[in-house]
């Protein structure tokens, strides 16, 4: 009976037939979902056999039958159809034949201390934004524009080398070492922009700054991503964007002595010393990524890591499910190269497009230049409109934590460009229809805001989130690392010519572009992002990957 896979069984038995995978399914079977109340799953190949009683929830582990024969028994389940776009572009249907466990809430603490880098990333975007006046006239650039858009902009110049760097340093060290040799840029670019008296130090130490936080951007959501429990996957991949928005908050914040006292500007950037010395301290007592440790042949260390994030109960499962995804496989690390293979382009086109989509929407330039913008349009208060940008920000991103494994990813992608479209269009409007010209400063303030929490919603926490879902395991690192550069190369032209061109075109026409990239990317998604909510990275990875 189970000797073949696609032999037809007879009586109360079904078949499941996908484009690449059979599942013979004891129970009742349906195209679309599969629904069993007790999930028994015998696997030898690719076969799979099921019975239904009683209702048990999700989970357990695995045990060896006599016959040599692994046996999952796993309780509570409501087992559904995967619809999945496979890298040639196919879709097929796959039932999920490992359903997640019950979640840990043992990952909280390694994932908050992977987040300071997340905070530190945020906070050094922000910080220039209050301080780029006081510390131009302390540096004796008070005129100089191209001066102080190169202080803005070299960080994120430095953070492109870092999120390529980031990708070698995490498939090379691990995620946990990477994150220490990441705390060295950080603390010396703090410390040098701390200290400057000239110009070349600041930027000296915005770069470094830069190269720490790029490397933070690419392996916070990595390293997330592969030790969260697939069930809450989403809203713990989320906090990184929410921890990112606090930092910049926490940076707007801040800035409301410097009226008072010219020089605290020198103090806004040396705190940020603090938090990257505790990354580093707090990832020496961190597990590395199991799925790294198993990549690398390390069993007995990941088997060790799965004890101290899950706990031993699921020891089984876990290095079950990571067999199962290398079942067939033995190929190495993916080089840069390979990257652009027919085999994997499609995938990380989809990465980095994501992030492009996400920076030619204007976010950074909203982020960067808000004071300027709040200014021009009358408001009096410059630092307290930024803050209540920031507020927005968190606000918004802790929304989406709450809603990322219940709407899904790629309906709060939609839903969020769609409202940065709409917010961008009233701000042009705002700043062109005469009629508005009496409101145009509440109008300012309320589009930024609206713009701010649209984007917090799905395209800020979103990219960095699915990322890591949709590459395979052994690009996943230097898929993660391209998509990022990406998202840094367009930072860093727009912190540079942003103000340039809105000299030149103005204000209401960027937004007005800004509106149609945002429309643009709606559309993109719709046609080219899978869903990933509720599955686990190895049930992706064969999903968009059968091949590996």
């Amino acid at each position: 009976m189970m000797q073949a896979s696609t032999h037809l069984v007879r009586g109360n038995f079904g078949i499941e037939i996908s484009k690449r995978r059979v599942f013979p399914c004891f129970g009742e079977v349906k195209q679309r979902s599969l629904t069993l109340n007790r999930n028994f799953c015998i696997r030898s190949g690719s076969t799979c056999s099921g019975s239904r009683s009683g209702d048990v929830s999700m989970g357990a582990g695995l045990v060896r039958a006599k016959n040599g024969i692994e046996i999952a028994v796993r309780p509570s389940v409501k087992t559904r159809s995967i619809k999945a776009q496979a890298s040639g572009g196919d879709i097929e249907d796959l039932i999920p034949i490992n359903p997640q466990a019950k979640s840990s809430g043992a990952v909280l603490p390694f994932v908050g201390v992977a987040c300071l880098g997340a905070m530190l990333f945020g906070y050094h975007l922000g910080v220039v934004n209050g301080a780029l006046e006081y510390l131009s006239k302390d540096l004796g650039i008070p005129e100089n524009t191209v001066m102080q858009g190169w202080i803005v902009s070299t960080l994120l110049a430095g953070a492109t080398v870092g999120s390529f760097t980031g990708g070698t340093l995490a498939d090379k060290f691990g995620r946990t070492r990477t994150f220490q040799l990441d705390a060295i840029p950080l603390i010396i670019g703090a410390f040098l922009t701390a200290t400057a008296q000239t110009v070349q130090t600041m930027i000296i130490g915005r770069f470094l700054a830069g190269i720490g936080i790029g490397i933070s951007s690419a392996i916070v959501p990595l390293y997330i991503s592969e030790i969260s429990p697939t069930e809450i996957r989403g809203a713990l991949g989320s906090i990184n964007q929410l921890f990112i928005c606090i930092g910049i908050l926490a940076a707007l914040v801040a800035g409301l002595p410097l009226a008072g006292n010219p020089l605290w500007w020198r103090t806004m950037f040396g705190v940020a010393i603090v938090p990257a010395i505790l990354l580093a301290v707090g990832m020496a007592f961190s597990p590395e990524s199991p799925r790294w440790l198993f990549q690398q042949g390390k069993i007995p260390e990941a088997e060790k890591a799965i004890r101290t994030l899950y706990g031993k109960e699921r020891v089984a499962e876990v290095m079950y499910e990571l067999r199962t995804a290398g079942q067939g496989s033995t190929e190495q690390e993916a080089g840069w190269f390979d990257l652009f293979s027919s085999r994997y382009w499609k995938v990380v086109s989809v990465g980095a497009a994501l992030f492009l989509f996400q920076q030619l929407a204007g976010i950074n330039a909203v982020v960067y230049y808000s004071t300027a913008v709040f200014r021009s349009a009358g408001i009096a208060s410059d630092v307290a409109a930024s803050a209540l940008v920031g507020a927005s920000n968190v606000f918004g991103s802790a929304i989406a934590s709450s809603l990322m494994d219940r709407q899904g990813r790629k309906s709060l992608l939609m839903t969020s460009f769609s409202g940065m479209a709409a917010s961008m269009l009233l701000l042009s409007l705002s700043f062109t229809w005469k009629v508005l010209a009496p409101y145009s400063g509440t109008l300012a303030v309320v589009g930024t805001v609206l713009y701010v929490l649209s984007f917090s919603l799905g395209a800020g926490p979103v990219p960095a989130l699915l990322l890591p879902e949709i590459f395979a395991s052994r690009i996943r690192a230097k898929a993660v690392a391209l998509s990022l550069g990406t998202h840094w190369i367009s930072n860093f032209v727009i912190g540079l010519y942003f103000l340039s061109v809105v000299n030149k075109f103005g204000i209401s026409s960027v937004y007005l572009g800004f509106a149609g990239v945002c429309a643009l990317a709606v559309l993109y998604i719709a046609g080219n992002v899978v869903e990933t909510k509720g599955r686990s990275l190895e049930e992706i990875e064969l999903a968009l990957n059968p091949t590996t």
